[in-house]
């Protein structure tokens, strides 16, 4: 266990745990799943302040691609990798709120690894967890649902593409992605993932095909995979990424 958490932290704060959440100030996940609780007032509310977001649906959308890229990107690296389940189920997972954009930390009650299918790694973090929090947000925001599973979509391409070009094998990534989004066809119109190579660089990227609107956040800036710019555009500006050798979100 102590091997696979510490290999999933050295590929950055995206994919690092924290175990047996303890004290003031975390969040179970579980009741996120509530559109009326009060904790997923506070995620959202965060975010706004945060961001500056203009309107509710709006920062539902950047929470959603934020915490699926994020709060579940370490069990998709630990099973691409390790080919070990981590439980994500929303009632083993705090997170503690920031006052920046994302996310302060993560962590599971329980901290076990095991063996499982790819069939438990799909029902665990998006059956039973993001695709429910994204229906939450539906009916809290009115944000749109293929919006919201979009970003959904999104985050999970990010625990691959992301690690891809932080060392971790891209071979190995690319084919665990396609793996997992065989078994996840809801998420398959959503967006698609490119491979990329500059010079002895190489990499996955992600392009959209939803929204999630963080352009219209005091910070008025896109994300790198957004949809508004053409598919051209946005392959010369991951290629100049590889070229540069720097890991955007």
């Amino acid at each position: 266990m102590t091997d696979v958490f510490a290999r999933l932290a050295s590929f950055g704060d995206r994919y690092r745990l924290e175990t047996g959440p303890s004290g003031d100030g975390w969040l179970a996940c579980d009741r996120l799943l509530d559109p009326g609780s009060a904790e997923l007032g506070r995620v959202l509310e965060a975010e706004r302040t945060a961001s500056g977001q203009v309107s509710a649906h709006a920062t539902a959308l950047t929470v959603m691609a934020v915490y699926a890229g994020t709060v579940t990107a370490s069990a998709l690296l630990a099973w691409a990798l390790e080919d070990v389940l981590v439980d994500m189920r929303p009632g083993n997972v705090a997170i503690r709120l920031s006052p920046h954009h994302g996310f302060e930390s993560v962590a599971v009650r329980e901290a076990a690894v095991r063996p499982g299918s790819l069939e438990t790694l799909v029902a665990w973090t998006l059956d039973e967890h993001l695709l429910p929090l994204a229906g939450a947000m539906r009916v809290r925001t009115k944000a749109g649902l293929r919006q919201l599973n979009g970003g959904v979509a999104h985050g999970c391409a990010a625990a691959f593409c992301i690690a891809s070009r932080l060392g971790a094998d891209v071979d190995t990534l690319h084919a665990a992605y396609l793996r997992f989004l065989s078994a996840a066809p809801v998420l398959d119109p959503l967006g698609e993932v490119v491979r990329l190579r500059e010079g002895d660089r190489e990499g996955l990227f992600y392009l959209r095909r939803t929204c999630c609107l963080y352009y219209t956040s005091a910070e008025k800036a896109k994300c790198s995979s957004c949809c508004l710019d053409s598919v051209d555009d946005r392959l010369a500006a991951y290629r100049r990424v590889l070229a540069a050798g720097v890991v955007p979100h």
